[in-house]
């Protein structure tokens, strides 16, 4: 009996201090939320021959009450890099996040997805790159 209440104590513990966290991962010190809006989430850099790198920069703006944070961007492919800054992006302001595409070995249509974590109520959203990769021709 004793084992069984530490596990259902210990497990309640658990997820209200995961709760907590996330709330104050929500908020900034005033307690007001930030909001993420991209101008776009979707880019097609058309027809490109394989080996080029190409990049293209994502703008979003912070249209909440707090301080916007990135706090993770992955892609779906180690040929695609996500870049952005560390620091808050202030209410009613603009922020980039760049996405580098190296097509070295990759042909035909290609579609990458970059998953985006944010402080705002949100907190994720997915950005899409798309390119037709033609065959290198010497």
């Amino acid at each position: 009996m004793l084992v069984l209440s530490i596990v259902v104590i210990s497990c309640a513990r658990d997820k209200g201090e995961a709760g907590l966290d996330a709330n104050a991962l929500n908020t900034d010190s005033t307690g007001d939320i930030p909001q993420i809006e991209f101008l776009n989430e979707f880019h097609d850099f058309g027809r490109i021959i394989e080996g080029e790198i190409v990049s293209y920069t994502f703008q979003f703006r912070n249209t909440g009450k707090g301080g916007l944070v990135i706090t993770s961007a992955s892609a779906s492919c180690g040929c695609t890099i996500p870049t952005y800054s560390k620091q808050p992006v202030a209410p009613g302001e603009t922020g980039k996040l760049e996405i580098v595409f190296d097509s070295h070995g990759k042909r035909g249509i290609q579609n990458k997805t970059i998953a985006i974590r944010t402080n705002a109520k949100k907190g994720r959203n997915i950005l899409i790159i798309s390119a037709d990769v033609t065959e290198k021709v010497n």
